[in-house]
């Protein structure tokens, strides 16, 4: 499995579909990261389609919408009203029948729903989006099979897990496309346990426990005793991204001494250093050639050649080191401030004009949701400049816009 994600499968959706996926604004992005027993909800069943309903719960919403937007800024409000126009219908054309499908391929772009919903829900307080996150959620967790029981299993082990059901990984069970979704699944969780209306309350509480558990198991320690080598530290910056963010996440959940400084091991050689390849993400990053407040890095390990990490799957590595810089672990405002330039003014240098590469080369589609766009909660005037961009405006965009005006207002208010 691990040699398959090279520069050449960036292609791997033809041009056509991303097309229109960036056109009607779809829940997809470029999808081009693949490498070369419990009870399960039956898809369309009573039980997949409905939200939890959780015990009576004061809402943060009030105490959420009394900051005042900084000058120029839509509001969160107003972010959420966009947000509405397309919530429901992707909801029934996209992300619930992707939680329901049993095929793990899908659950790639599922997590763009679950990060859409979770990030609204941290702007606004209001629990319907926060429960529509847990659904997909709970749906994807109560479909898991044990691995000895898929038929084409690579693995056939204890493991709870899914077949692929896309063609060239057919019936096998595919560390990617689970740990790209599964970095949204922890950050879910800890938005619960750092939430104490959220944590104290026993519906959600459940949840929380079973879900932090099936993660600990049947994710992280799933893939880390099947070849942490081949299936965690993997042979590109953004496949490597993802593990460090769930790594970083069940640190700071975990109940487990032993599981913990077996996260932080991992979370510290991602970014610090690899055991089997010489680099790091830290080690990656470099000032940029064409603007020297600016960062530039290659996706392959070691190297410092043009033109560099592809945008697209950039957004990878972004989405981690946001949250990374916003728990104070590794990443700091020095960096965060590079790489806003580095969109700012070397990926989207006017109105239109989107590179391919970090280094500014190429002509590229200017998909920032699942990572870019989240640099617009340092930074009022990129955010500014988000409101007006038309690449991609699906729930994961007009969420992570609404939690980005949610936390520079928070940062203007202290």
């Amino acid at each position: 499995m691990s040699g398959f994600c090279r520069r050449s499968t960036r292609g791997l959706v033809s041009s056509s579909m991303l097309f229109l996926s960036l056109l009607f604004g779809a829940a997809c992005g470029p999808n081009g990261e693949l490498e070369s027993s419990s009870e399960v909800i039956a898809p369309g069943s009573p039980e997949a389609s409905v939200e939890a309903s959780p015990e009576e719960l004061p809402s943060r919403s009030d105490a959420l919408t009394t900051l005042p937007t900084p000058a120029g800024l839509r509001s969160v409000a107003d972010w959420e009203k966009l947000f509405a126009n397309k919530w429901n219908s992707e909801h029934t054309s996209s992300f619930l029948p992707m939680s329901t499908s049993l095929d793990s391929w899908q659950f790639y772009n599922l997590a763009y729903g679950i990060d859409g919903n979770t990030a609204m829900y941290r702007a606004t307080g209001k629990t319907q989006y926060l429960d529509r996150a847990l659904l997909y959620v709970n749906n994807v967790v109560n479909n898991a099979k044990v691995s000895s029981s898929l038929p084409k299993s690579q693995f056939k082990d204890s493991y709870l897990g899914w077949a692929s059901a896309r063609s060239d990984t057919l019936g096998q069970e595919v560390p990617l496309f689970e740990s790209y979704c599964w970095r949204y699944v922890t950050r879910l969780l800890r938005v619960i346990r750092e939430t104490p209306e959220l944590y104290n309350n026993a519906t959600y509480r459940a949840q929380y426990d079973k879900l932090l558990a099936f993660s600990e198991k049947n994710m992280f320690e799933k893939w880390f005793k099947r070849g942490a080598n081949s299936y965690i530290y993997r042979v590109n910056t953004h496949m490597a991204s993802h593990w460090a963010y769930i790594a970083m996440d069940l640190s700071l959940m975990t109940t487990d001494a032993t599981r913990k400084a077996n996260y932080l091991a991992v979370f510290n050689n991602i970014n610090k250093d690899l055991p089997n390849y010489s680099s790091s993400l830290r080690q990656q990053m470099k000032t940029s050639p064409v603007l020297a407040s600016a960062y530039f890095w290659s996706d392959k390990w070691g190297s410092t050649a043009r033109p560099g990490q592809d945008v697209a799957h950039g957004n990878g590595v972004m989405a981690y080191i946001v949250e990374a810089r916003d728990a104070k672990m590794e990443w700091t405002d020095a960096d965060v401030r590079a790489f806003a330039a580095t969109l700012n003014s070397v990926i989207w240098p006017s109105a239109g004009k989107y590179a391919e590469y970090v280094d500014g080369s190429g002509s590229g589609t200017g998909w920032f949701n699942d990572g870019l766009m989240k640099l617009g909660r340092y930074d009022t005037n990129l955010q500014k400049r988000l409101e007006s961009h038309t690449v991609g405006n699906n729930t994961q965009f007009y969420g992570n816009g609404a939690l980005n005006v949610r936390l520079l207002s928070e940062a203007a208010a202290k």
